[in-house]
């Protein structure tokens, strides 16, 4: 609309001792012609827009000018909180919100501090997905979080197994874990987490939900985080580890059951390797992650396993000599 954009033309101006007509108009995403529309347009309705002719020329704000349009709206300051995470405001359709806040917060501040987000930008970033992972955003993503954000009840059809499932939810929170959306919803008397990709279809309701003020969203994903890594390390192991490959355990395996493990196990032996029991998720995952720790490990337990280490070592020594 061109009203938001004049405004965000006043702001840019507010902030900034001058910019070029080129700046502006990549700024706004319109032409130069446009900046030039727009600037007489604000000229004519009042606001000192003025415009410096030449090569060293551009436009700027006269006479210390400053508007009152800098209040913050809701959406723009919830969005605030998220703007150090551009790809995931992005994602949810928050973009826009996040850009108009920065620019009421930059011209609300004082002229020794305006850059004060650009070097917060080139001193951190945060990049979510994984190595060797390209990110896919969910095309459901914008409406979940629509309803997040105006705690509307939603009527969700999802993947479950072979089949789908419809249920109305009560979207409380969005979580982004390693490139994966989720969200944490209350249905049945219960909060649950869904993948947000396996969504099918979403469709917001104009029923509104009352928050439970008790539903601490950190605390939540904490909680079901550690349950589910808990729920599926249902295979154990029995290892030998050299004090380096003991070094290495908590970074190569599920940290927490690592650390369970060595406070179980006992005394080093003479020749100071330590014999402790690894939960795991299977067997077949253990060979993949234990691997990684060469000839710092020896696998004791299952025969099975243990067999299939002697084979992929003596093959592998086959292969160097």
């Amino acid at each position: 609309m061109r009203a938001a954009r004049l405004i965000k033309m006043v702001l840019l101006l507010q902030a900034r001792p001058a910019m070029t007509g080129a700046e502006l108009a990549r700024e706004l995403e319109v032409s130069e012609r446009t900046v030039t529309r727009d600037a007489l347009a604000l000229s004519e309705a009042g606001v000192p827009v003025y415009a410096d002719r030449g090569r060293s020329g551009g436009y700027r704000l006269v006479g210390g000018y400053r508007t009152r349009l800098t209040g913050l709206a809701r959406g723009e300051a919830e969005a605030l909180f998220l703007s150090g995470l551009p790809d995931a405001l992005r994602e949810m359709g928050l973009d826009d919100a996040a850009s108009a806040a920065r620019l009421k917060v930059s011209a609300a501040l004082l002229p020794s501090l305006r850059d004060a987000s650009d070097s917060a930008a080139q001193r951190f970033h945060l990049d979510a997905p994984g190595w060797y992972k390209e990110p896919q955003t969910p095309k459901l993503l914008p409406a979940v979080a629509e309803a997040v954000w105006d705690d509307r009840t939603v009527v969700a059809r999802y993947r479950r197994q072979d089949a789908e499932v419809e249920r109305e939810l009560a979207p409380y929170g969005l979580v982004l874990k390693a490139g994966v959306w989720y969200l944490c919803a209350h249905v049945d008397a219960s909060f649950r987490v869904y993948r947000i990709d396996r969504f099918t279809q979403v469709t917001l309701l104009d029923e509104r939900f009352e928050r439970d003020g008790s539903f601490d969203l950190p605390a939540f994903w904490d909680e079901r985080a550690a349950q589910f890594a808990r729920s599926i390390l249902r295979t154990e192991v029995v290892l030998r580890l050299s004090p380096e490959g003991l070094r290495q355990l908590p970074y190569l395996t599920d940290r927490a059951s690592a650390q369970e493990a060595v406070d179980a196990a006992g005394a080093p032996d003479e020749d100071n390797w330590t014999t402790l029991t690894l939960p795991v998720e299977s067997a077949d995952v253990a060979f993949s992650q234990l691997l990684a720790f060469g000839p710092e490990l020896e696998v004791l337990e299952p025969a099975e396993l243990r067999a299939r280490f002697a084979d992929s070592a003596e093959r592998t020594a086959r292969l160097y000599r």
